[in-house]
């Protein structure tokens, strides 16, 4: 091999390593990709309402274990997707369903780290959040494990450790209150957040947070001993669309998860919430603008990118 040749080689290798993501990443190799995925996800929710939340949730779990490279999506008996928290996630037939389209039309391109990406963003906007552009360039990862999900943010973390789980990733505070503000959108099992109305710290009482005019009727749809798998509306009166309603919740005592409610009863989270009130005094934050930036932030968690990794053929399984 000629020195020429090989610091050409070289040249390239290093090129292909350092590849970062990038708006319009697929606009000449599959100009149809954003558009495809799109349609996927508007199919797939007109199926099943609980895809739009479902595929939101999909990507904040996968980019928080072993970043954003479709890991989430692998089958198998020990592979994330079987983990206590993301068993109950919804939408992955949406997500296939896109790749097989993509693959029809752009075959060995389009990576499903990046199909994902694109479908969150879309979910959003389906469900009225504002648009924001979506860095393309990921590159699917190999390893899938249950057991790197330990470590996801949890139902009844205190604030100290959100801000930890989240500072972990780059993810700062304002970060970490803003895309927990996904949750306008989303469900929860009773079994996740049942402890709080009945028997919350052995006191033989509820989670003193709790608007005592909200509690009946979060009993009325969690029995104290009812059915854990009943799902209930983490945004009140609004549980199907974009909005910052979900905070005026918090503050008013109405957050469903006592992780949530933790976000507006400790100082450190609490006036972020205020500012996306337009609490006055306060620098006023704009939701909908704020989401899109910390959606994009996340985004870039621990990216396999260049010749890192995979383009998967199929999302669910490996090459």
């Amino acid at each position: 091999m000629s020195i020429l040749l090989f610091f050409l080689l070289a040249t390239l290798a290093t090129s292909a390593l350092g590849q970062g993501t990038r708006v319009g990443f697929y606009r000449t190799s599959c100009p149809r990709a954003e558009s495809i995925v799109q349609s996927a996800v508007q199919s797939g929710a007109r199926s099943n309402p609980r895809a739009a939340p479902g595929i939101l949730r999909m990507f904040f779990h996968d980019c928080f274990v072993n970043g954003c490279d479709g890991s989430i999506l692998i089958d198998g008996p020990s592979a994330e997707k079987t983990a206590v928290p993301n068993v109950p996630i919804r939408g992955f037939e949406v997500i296939d369903a896109a790749k097989t389209q993509l693959e029809a039309t752009c075959p060995g391109v389009v990576s499903c780290a990046d199909i994902l990406a694109l479908a969150a963003r879309d979910s959003v906007v389906l469900s009225g959040g504002r648009r924001w552009e979506v860095p393309t360039g990921r590159r699917d990862g190999l390893v899938s494990q249950a057991s790197d999900t330990a470590n996801l943010p949890a139902f009844n973390d205190p604030i100290s450790v959100q801000i930890r789980k989240f500072s972990e990733k780059g993810l700062n505070t304002q970060d970490l209150v803003t895309l927990v503000g996904g949750h306008t959108i989303g469900t929860a099992a009773c079994a996740v957040f049942s402890y709080r109305l009945y028997n919350f710290n052995n006191t033989n009482g509820p989670d003193p947070d709790i608007n005592q005019a909200f509690l009946p009727q979060l009993r009325a749809l969690c029995p104290n001993g009812g059915e854990a798998t009943t799902r209930v509306g983490l945004d009140t009166g609004s549980v199907n669309s974009f909005d910052n309603s979900y905070y005026a919740n918090l503050r008013n005592g109405r957050g469903v998860l006592e992780s949530d409610s933790k976000l507006w009863s400790d100082s450190t989270t609490q006036r972020f919430v205020q500012r996306f009130l337009g609490v006055r005094g306060l620098q006023g934050l704009r939701f909908d603008v704020e989401f899109g930036r910390s959606m994009v932030k996340m985004g870039n968690i621990e990216l396999k990118t260049g010749s890192q990794g995979e383009i998967r053929r199929v999302c669910t399984a490996t090459n």
